[in-house]
C-alpha cells in the first residue's frame, strides 16, 4: 500500500493532541477527577450518572455510523473546530446545574458534538500525520499527549476548586462546593472554545497521496471495510479496551472509600494518574513501531487482568499505601497501553487510507458501546450498600472484559502475522 512520506509539521500533532482531549473534558474528564464532588453538586448517584453516559452512548452509536464516512468527505479541521466550539457552548448550560432530566439531554447533545463531528476526523488526521512507518508513535503521541492535556486540565481544575473553597474542604457546605465547581466548568469551557478556534486557523489541510477529497459516501465503501477479518476483531478489542478505560472513572472512588482520602486528595490521585498517559503513550508507541502494535495490546490486557484481580481480591486496605500505588500504576499502564494502540493497528491490518474514516466509524459502533452500558453497569455495582464490595465487583468485571480482549488481540496478532509476506 503506497502512502505519502510524512512531512506534516510537529505543531499539527500538538493541535491534534490538544483538541483530542479538550473535546472530552466537559462530559468525561471533570467527573472522572472530581467524581465524589460531581455526584454531590448535581445531587445524583453513580447509577444516575451512568444513565447520562448511556444517553451519550446511544447518540454516539448513530454518530459513529454516519460521522465516520463524513470524515472521508470533509476536511478534519472544519469538523473538529465546529465540534469543540459546540461542545464548549454546552458547558455554559452545564454550569447552571440543570436538573437530572436535562442533564441527560445535555449528555445526548455532547454525544453528537464529540462523535459525529469530531471522532473519526481526529483519528484520520492522526493516521495521515503518522505515515506508513510511524503509526505507533503517532497514536502514542496522540493518546499520551491527550493524557497530559487531561492532567493539566485536572490540575487547573483542582487549583480553581481549591481557590474558591474558602473553608477547609471537610467543612465546606454543598453551596460552597457548587460555587467553586461552577468556576471549574466555566474556565474549562472557555479553554475548549479557544482550542476550537486554534484548530480552525492552524490545523491546515492534511491529505495523503493516496487520497483526494471524496464527493460521495458509498455503500460499497462500507461493504469493502467489512470484508476485513481484522475489522471484526478490532471491534471486540476496542470494546474491551474501552470498558477498561471507562473503569478508570472509579479510581477516585477507590481512593476515597477504601484508602479514606478526602475529595481534594482523591482528585489529586486521579490527576496524577493522567500524567502517566504521556509516558505510557510515547513509550508503548515507540515499542509498537519496532515490533507489532497487536503484540503490545496482548501485554496491556495481561497487565489489566492481573492488577484488576488484585483490586477485586480485597487484599488492599487503607494501610497498604505502597501496594495500592504499585497496583493502580500497573492497571493504568495496562489500560492506557490498550487505549493507545487499538487504532495504530489499522496499518498492520492493511486498511486503505481512503477508507480510514469509514473503518473508524464502523469499528466504533461496536467498540464504543461501553458508552451505553458501562455507566449503568458500574453505577449499579458501585451503589451497593457495601461500597468496598461494590468496588471489588467492578474490578472483577474489568478483569473479565480484559480476558476477552486478550483473546481477540492474540487472534488479531496471529492473523496479521500470517498475512504478512
Amino acid at each position: 500500500m503506497k502512502q505519502h512520506k510524512r512531512t506534516s509539521p510537529a505543531y499539527i500533532i500538538l493541535l491534534l493532541i490538544l483538541a483530542g482531549e479538550a473535546v472530552f473534558i466537559l462530559p468525561f474528564v471533570l467527573q472522572r477527577i472530581f467524581r465524589p464532588t460531581f455526584l454531590d453538586v448535581f445531587n445524583i448517584n453513580n447509577e444516575d450518572i451512568g444513565y447520562c453516559f448511556s444517553v451519550y452512548g446511544l447518540v454516539a452509536f448513530f454518530s459513529y455510523l454516519f460521522g465516520g464516512p463524513l470524515a472521508d468527505k470533509f476536511k478534519p479541521k472544519n469538523l473538529m473546530a465546529a465540534a469543540l466550539i459546540l461542545t464548549a457552548l454546552g458547558g455554559l448550560y452545564y454550569a447552571t446545574y440543570p436538573e437530572y432530566t436535562y442533564l441527560k439531554v445535555l449528555y445526548g447533545y455532547w454525544g453528537f458534538t464529540t462523535i459525529f463531528l469530531f471522532w473519526a476526523a481526529m483519528i484520520k488526521a492522526t493516521r495521515i500525520w503518522g505515515g506508513k512507518e510511524k503509526q505507533g508513535i503517532a497514536f502514542g503521541f496522540l493518546d499520551g499527549g491527550r493524557g497530559l492535556v487531561a492532567a493539566l486540565f485536572g490540575s487547573l481544575g483542582v487549583f480553581v476548586f481549591s481557590f474558591f473553597i474558602e473553608t477547609d474542604i471537610s467543612e465546606a457546605t454543598l453551596i460552597e462546593r457548587q460555587h467553586a465547581f461552577k468556576y471549574v466548568i466555566l474556565i474549562s469551557s472557555g479553554l475548549v472554545a479557544l482550542i476550537g478556534v486554534l484548530v480552525y486557523f492552524f490545523l491546515g489541510s492534511l491529505q495523503s497521496d493516496e487520497e483526494t477529497e471524496k464527493n460521495t459516501i458509498t455503500i460499497s465503501d462500507i461493504k469493502n471495510v467489512l470484508k476485513y477479518k481484522t475489522v471484526w476483531l478490532l471491534m471486540l478489542i476496542i470494546l474491551c479496551a474501552y470498558t477498561g478505560y471507562k473503569a478508570t472513572d472509579i479510581f477516585t472512588l477507590y481512593t476515597k472509600n477504601v484508602m479514606n482520602y478526602d475529595d481534594i486528595a482523591s482528585a489529586k490521585v486521579g490527576t496524577s494518574l493522567l500524567y502517566l498517559r504521556p509516558i505510557i503513550g510515547v513509550t508503548i508507541g515507540f515499542l509498537a513501531d519496532r515490533t507489532k502494535a497487536s503484540l503490545w495490546l496482548i501485554i496491556g490486557f495481561i497487565l489489566a487482568i492481573l492488577s484488576s484481580l488484585i483490586f477485586a481480591s480485597g487484599i488492599i486496605n487503607d494501610g497498604d499505601t505502597i501496594l495500592f500505588f504499585i497496583n493502580i500504576i500497573a492497571i493504568a499502564i495496562g489500560v492506557y497501553s490498550c487505549r493507545v494502540l487499538y487504532f495504530a493497528t489499522l496499518e498492520e491490518a492493511n486498511i486503505p487510507i481512503t477508507l480510514t474514516g469509514t473503518t473508524v466509524g464502523l469499528v466504533s459502533i461496536i467498540g464504543y458501546t461501553p458508552d451505553i452500558f458501562s455507566g449503568p453497569m458500574f453505577g449499579i455495582l458501585l451503589d451497593n450498600e457495601n461500597k468496598i464490595l461494590g468496588l471489588q465487583n467492578a474490578f472483577m468485571v474489568l478483569a473479565l472484559f480484559s480476558c476477552v480482549g486478550l483473546i481477540a488481540s492474540y487472534i488479531f496478532y496471529r492473523h496479521t502475522k500470517q498475512a504478512t509476506p
